[in-house]
């Protein structure tokens, strides 16, 4: 139930890095970060959440902007989706993540929302959301996962315990990319894999993420492998704008002539993390694409799918997606 009003809480402001980590080293568990707010205002306006400080970072202008790095490009976490979008070297180099980054939610959300914030945000399953006492909320019970439970838009892969989907458009499409996540804490950097990066309740049932109380995500940094690769990034929604996926796949294929030298297909809302089709991978490698070639990968992209009451449309769609993204993959994604 949407309660509409903001609780008390300590606002902090730092204009640096370094002052940043030190808020969070100090506030731990106790300090909310924030960058552009629009999952973190969600949470604490309708008071299923709280906290008693607010970390808000919006304000450090390093972690803002693509650079260009040796061989890739980093990009800062606070860098707003609208500019990843459209920056010149995402959209040249890595057309697949301009391309997720322009389907998330609403233009105003975008302008507001930053990419480590997309990356970040907690799942939107209504249950947990909305302040039931599930597993991921540190019940006994997924409501969602029952036989009269409302799971249309739930995983249909590698749930335990919570069946809940991450939300990010963004976060295919950086997995497919081989893309690293840039984290640091008052103790140094780590570098994360994407791979990495997202985890699920098997490991976490808390957290969606690896970051930790004192830790700050700070850069995303993506590899020249992919760059310039043929791409294609497809999201099924309720609705063309603002929502959430109902499963979207991210594709970037190395070929040539029309020969699969190389794939990456990974698929958002079908697991509780960014799912990458090792199987279709492997099966497209050494083919040449045509139709043949996408049918086959189709039908093993649903292998070891478990769908729930309400969900089962997930598993045509899904290979009707990883099919139109074997054929329609081009020199930018579409």
């Amino acid at each position: 139930m949407l309660r509409d009003m903001m609780p008390n809480f300590e606002l902090y402001q730092p204009d640096s890095l370094d002052t940043a980590l030190d808020l969070a080293h100090r506030l731990g568990e106790n300090g909310w970060l924030v960058g552009g707010g629009q999952d973190s205002w969600d949470w604490l306006k309708n008071r299923t959440k709280r906290t008693p400080a607010v970390v808000d970072l919006s304000g450090i202008a390093t972690l803002k902007g693509v650079r260009e790095t040796d061989g890739g490009i980093e990009i800062g976490a606070l860098t707003p989706l609208t500019d990843v979008e459209n920056n010149a070297l995402v959209r040249e180099r890595y057309a697949l993540l301009a391309t997720a980054a322009g389907r998330v939610a609403s233009p105003q959300i975008r302008n507001a929302g930053t990419l480590g914030g997309n990356l970040c945000q907690d799942t939107r399953c209504w249950y947990y959301r909305g302040g039931v006492d599930c597993y991921r909320a540190g019940g006994n019970t997924c409501y969602a996962d029952t036989p009269e439970g409302q799971n249309r838009e739930h995983a249909i892969f590698g749930a335990s315990r919570c069946v809940a989907v991450t939300p990010s458009d963004t976060a295919n499409a950086l997995s497919a990319l081989d893309a690293s996540m840039v984290i640091h804490s008052r103790g140094g950097e780590r570098i994360v894999p994407a791979a990495e990066f997202f985890v699920g309740p098997d490991v976490n049932i808390r957290h969606m993420t690896v970051i930790r109380p004192g830790e700050i995500l700070t850069a995303i940094r993506i590899p020249g492998t992919w760059a310039r690769a043929h791409f294609h990034f497809e999201k099924v929604a309720d609705r063309a704008a603002w929502d959430f996926a109902l499963l979207s796949v991210s594709a970037a294929l190395r070929l040539e002539g029309e020969t699969i030298r190389d794939a990456r297909l990974v698929c958002g809302a079908v697991a509780c993390v960014p799912y990458r089709l090792h199987a279709v991978e492997q099966a497209l490698i050494g083919s040449a694409r045509n139709e043949d070639a996408a049918t086959r990968a189709a039908a093993l992209a649903a292998e070891g799918a478990k769908p729930l009451n309400f969900n089962q449309f997930k598993i045509p769609l899904l290979q009707n997606l990883v099919r139109r993204a074997i054929n329609g993959a081009g020199s930018a994604a579409t």
